[in-house]
């Protein structure tokens, strides 16, 4: 990417609609130029000011009354008698506390799977990004070596855990090596698996929970991604590899 194509994007990245290949591509550009750092860091700066500084006018509460009588007359509301209109009145507010309590109940119940969901949709695109990052940076692994003993080791003092670091050359995924990535606020191992002429990483660090988790495999923009958790640890593995082939490997790190 050039800085003709990045600099009109750079609104758009600032407010997260760029997709995952392109956002990439975006941040690989500006890491390394002094010239569109500098105007992202302008565009932050206004977007703050803005924020902060914009005069915010509230409209006052005639208008608002007048709205309400536009409605009314619009939807052919006419008086009605004081008993009818206090008959009316209540039951619109049973009706409105038993939606109130209706919402509040689904609230209880699903908003902490939407929570998850989201959480999960983040880490999925930060996984995405990291991956094709790796690979258009030509920065694969940090240490390369099929040996096991090689690369775990490597990991040592690097990380606050210590990654398992199976090699399945025998079963068709040989180990290539690892490197340490950023996913999640925090730095985790990616181990870089080879399935004939597609790569898969690996990305690992500490679950918040003990629980193991079954497999959820989703696919975005031509790559399988694996999320699952299993001793203690998450796992994100991702490839342009088939879906199957990604499900083969979760079961033999799982094994």
């Amino acid at each position: 990417m050039r800085c003709e194509e990045s600099q009109p994007l750079t609104d758009t990245y600032l407010d997260g609609e760029l997709d995952a290949l392109r956002a990439a591509e975006f941040e690989l550009h500006s890491h390394s130029c002094e010239a569109c750092t500098a105007q992202i860091e302008r565009a932050s700066e206004l977007r703050s000011v803005v924020r902060e500084s914009a005069p915010y006018f509230a409209a006052p509460a005639a208008l608002k009354i007048r709205v309400r009588e536009a409605l009314r007359a619009e939807a052919g509301v006419h008086e009605k008698t004081p008993a009818l209109t206090a008959v009316s009145a209540w039951w619109r507010w049973t009706a409105a506390a038993s939606s109130l309590a209706a919402v509040l109940l689904l609230a209880v119940i699903v908003s902490p799977m939407l929570r998850s969901r989201s959480a999960d949709q983040q880490l999925a695109g930060e996984v995405l990004s990291s991956h094709v990052r790796s690979l258009m940076a030509s920065h694969l692994t940090d240490v390369t070596s099929t040996d096991r003993h090689t690369v775990k080791p490597w990991f040592d003092g690097k990380i606050d855990f210590a990654p398992n670091v199976p090699n399945f050359a025998e079963e068709g995924f040989p180990l290539i090596g690892g490197r340490l990535d950023y996913i999640d606020h925090r730095t985790v191992a990616a181990l870089v698996y080879q399935r004939r002429l597609h790569y898969i990483n690996v990305f690992i660090w500490p679950a918040t929970s003990s629980a193991s988790s079954a497999t959820k495999l989703e696919s975005r923009e031509g790559y399988n991604i694996l999320h699952w958790r299993y001793a203690g640890m998450e796992y994100w593995a991702i490839t342009d590899a088939a879906a199957e082939d990604l499900q083969r490997l979760a079961q033999l790190i799982q094994q």
